[in-house]
């Protein structure tokens, strides 16, 4: 398959997250409700909203990056 190594390349495991919405949770950036993991590291967060999932990503991003990790 081509350029599926600069495909993998552009997703480095150092960022990837597994998001888990709670059972009828509003899909609203307000009221967005579940939980995110940091695959890597497995540290998780509990979320009620699009802004909080994002500070956890970014709080894991920023830790990554002082450790090395290019973002």
């Amino acid at each position: 398959m081509a350029g599926t190594d600069s495909f993998s390349a552009s997703f480095p495991p150092a960022w990837a997250f597994v998001v888990q919405l709670r059972r009828g949770s509003a899909l609203t950036a307000e009221r967005m409700e579940g939980r995110v993991e940091h695959v890597v590291s497995g540290q998780s967060a509990a979320f009620t909203s699009l802004e909080e999932m994002r500070a956890f990503m970014e709080r894991i991003m920023a830790q990554a990056e002082d450790a090395g990790e290019p973002r």
